[in-house]
């Protein structure tokens, strides 16, 4: 079963209009799927680099705490790094 579809009206700046318009010439596609796909992956890569950040930024703060680094995991790292040379 398909999902059901909303519509969205957004209101382009000419320069954006044409360049989506362009696009969707270049590739064949309509402009709506263009429109769609870029969106999807814009939204995609905002989460991606927001959740990057809230991870380093509780490494950060964490850095040196009981949160950091398990030391036998750490002292396990180590002895493997060792056996390698």
């Amino acid at each position: 079963m398909a999902s059901r579809a909303y519509n969205f009206h957004l209101p382009l700046p000419q320069e954006l209009h044409e360049m989506l318009r362009a696009e969707s010439e270049a590739s064949g596609e309509p402009a709506t799927n263009v429109a769609r796909e870029a969106l999807t992956d814009w939204l995609k890569r905002r989460k991606r680099e927001r959740r990057h950040a809230e991870i380093a930024a509780f490494a950060a703060e964490h850095a040196g705490t009981a949160f950091d680094l398990d030391r036998d995991l750490e002292k396990a790292g180590i002895e493997v790094i060792e056996a390698e040379t």
